[in-house]
């Protein structure tokens, strides 16, 4: 599934607004590359599974939450090529009823759920020692191998500044690789208290054309309030562009933001990557019914 690169569709948004502030927004489709391995997560698992094959592992180890994009996506990609995979999942066994998870184990996945306390210590465990050998992926999928990869991601570049989810920076900083000096990234926090991020970044990348913006999370990862979902929805009618609420909708939010506050100043040409997660919503409309929200 990763023998071959398909560029991702660049769709313009217009607006009489971005067209007032004399901005062009264009959008690099990552959710239309694949259904369950979507948008970065393809980019950043691509060099590791190919490299569990050639090492000769077959099965894959790795981390997540409940809903989990990077979990979803690792059985998917796992369950294709061959590999068995092994999700520790942050949280108790009554999540295992969420869309996501149940999704990751019609791929194979075995799911084995610990307390926060054990995932917060999940670096000083010998989970060989556990599950027998293994290839291991990080949370999230970030580290050399996946930076490697998101540095091919881009091929258009006739933009003033990219603009990008980040969760672990790791699609962040193969991005920031590949930028013409002149050129800016821009990373949005979906993560309350992400300072920790400019560290994460800083051990992939010593460029300073980058940036990382913390003030559009909506309260924390996975958190969403009425105001963001509004936004997501009229975002799906007006531009026919389904967000997802953990990521991509609150970047897009911030962009417009910071085109109103003139942040990003006028004449600029802005690429923003729509990195998936959309597999998520049915699992976030779940738990947000009883509110009587609904993403469209």
């Amino acid at each position: 599934m990763f023998s071959q690169v398909v560029q991702q569709d660049i769709q313009e948004i217009h607006s009489a607004f971005l067209h007032s502030k004399k901005v062009r927004l264009l959008v690099q489709r990552e959710n239309l590359n694949d259904p369950y391995c979507m948008g970065n997560k393809w980019w950043k698992l691509r060099y590791n599974l190919i490299e569990a094959i050639r090492e000769k592992h077959n099965k894959v180890l790795t981390f997540g939450g409940a809903f989990s994009n990077h979990i979803v996506a690792t059985a998917s990609a796992c369950n294709r090529m061959g590999l068995k995979s092994i999700g520790i999942i942050r949280g108790d066994s009554t999540d295992k009823l969420n869309p996501s998870l149940i999704r990751a184990q019609n791929d194979g996945m075995e799911l084995f759920f610990v307390d926060r306390q054990i995932y917060r210590n999940k670096s000083n465990i010998d989970w060989k020692s556990i599950y027998g050998d293994h290839y291991l992926i990080p949370e999230g999928g970030t580290n050399e191998l996946a930076v490697s990869s998101c540095e091919e991601m881009i091929s258009f570049k006739e933009f003033d500044m990219v603009c990008v989810p980040v969760g672990t920076g790791g699609t962040l900083s193969g991005i920031i690789r590949s930028l013409k000096p002149s050129q800016h990234a821009i990373g949005f926090s979906s993560l309350k208290g992400g300072g920790f991020l400019n560290d994460e970044v800083k051990k992939y990348v010593d460029h300073s054309n980058w940036s990382i913006q913390f003030d559009y999370h909506f309260g924390g990862y996975a958190k969403i309030n009425l105001e963001l979902l509004s936004f997501m929805n009229e975002f799906k009618r007006d531009f026919s562009i389904q967000l997802d609420p953990v990521y991509t909708a609150k970047m897009f939010y911030g962009i417009f933001d910071m085109i109103k506050n003139e942040q990003i100043r006028s004449n600029s040409t802005i690429l923003a990557v729509h990195t998936g997660g959309t597999q998520g919503i049915e699992g976030m409309n779940q738990r947000i019914q009883s509110k009587e929200w609904k993403i469209d």
